[in-house]
């Protein structure tokens, strides 16, 4: 989906939630935007459609989506916290603003902060890297089936669907 189909279907306050967000790091916008595009290009080559639906591809996108804001952020904070902190709070707004069932929201967020902890591990490696290293984690991603189990994999991925991928 496009940001300015998004952009669409929000409520007045949902874009001043957004635009308040993105005004507290302006500098942030546009790697935030380039990592998201690139996340979805490099989901597309590897999965097709298949990241889209609830199974390992989709944990694998959310992983990548967190640790890539994070790396292009990095670029200009030069602070590891402060771009952890700051995809937190883009990732968990969408998760607000594109509400899923809970189960898939909890999956979404489990996800995203996996992502954010192996940026942590993977600061200083290459795009390559992190897509091995992340589609290794991905074939190790635990099957849940409700919000407890969850927490029962705090360092592993989790999906919800069997999918070919």
């Amino acid at each position: 989906m496009s940001i300015g189909n998004l952009l669409k279907r929000l409520s007045f306050r949902q874009i001043l939630k957004v635009a308040g967000v993105m005004l507290q790091n302006p500098l942030l916008i546009y790697p935030t935007l380039k990592a998201t595009r690139r996340t979805m290009i490099i989901c597309d080559l590897h999965y097709g459609k298949a990241h889209h639906k609830n199974g390992k591809a989709n944990a694998f996108r959310h992983a990548l989506w967190n640790i890539l804001i994070c790396q292009t952020t990095f670029r200009i904070t030069k602070n590891k916290e402060k771009s952890v902190n700051w995809a937190q709070k883009i990732t968990d707004l969408h998760e607000k603003l594109a509400p899923n069932k809970p189960l898939e929201t909890a999956m979404d967020l489990h996800n995203n902060e996996i992502g954010r902890k192996h940026f942590l591990e993977l600061t200083t490696s290459f795009e390559e890297e992190i897509i091995t290293f992340l589609k290794d984690n991905t074939q190790k991603a635990k099957k849940v089936i409700d919000i407890k189990e969850i927490l029962d994999h705090k360092d592993k991925l989790v999906y919800l669907l069997e999918i070919d991928t």
